[in-house]
């Protein structure tokens, strides 16, 4: 059960950020401070008003491929804290944050991909 909260918040993150060419700029101190505000929402409390400016302001900063794998490789170590995530809210976040994601969420999600 645990695995699959942990996949289920990584998917999230993954499809938010974007996947260029490049070497990675982005710290896992810098994705685990962004997305703070959305941690209470993926356990099923209300939406914090900065969670959606969080998901898109990682979105923005995650500029290339290796931006892309720290930030779902920090993730993946992160989220073995966290426990009682939703996935169906997981799932749905981007949408619900206006966020135009070019994957799929899904828990087969390769941080190496």
């Amino acid at each position: 059960m645990g695995g699959t909260k942990l996949a289920c918040v990584v998917i999230i993150f993954v499809m938010v950020v974007g996947a260029l060419l490049g070497e990675a700029e982005i710290t896992c101190k810098q994705v685990t401070q962004t997305l703070k505000p959305c941690i209470s929402y993926l356990k099923g409390g209300s939406m914090n008003s900065a969670c959606c400016p969080a998901i898109k302001s990682l979105n923005a900063a995650a500029k290339t491929t290796s931006d892309h794998k720290a930030a779902c490789n920090c993730l993946k170590s992160a989220a073995k804290s966290i426990v009682g995530l939703h996935y169906d809210l997981a799932e749905g976040l981007p949408a619900k944050c206006h966020v135009s994601i070019a994957y799929k969420i899904a828990l087969s999600t390769d941080c190496n991909k």
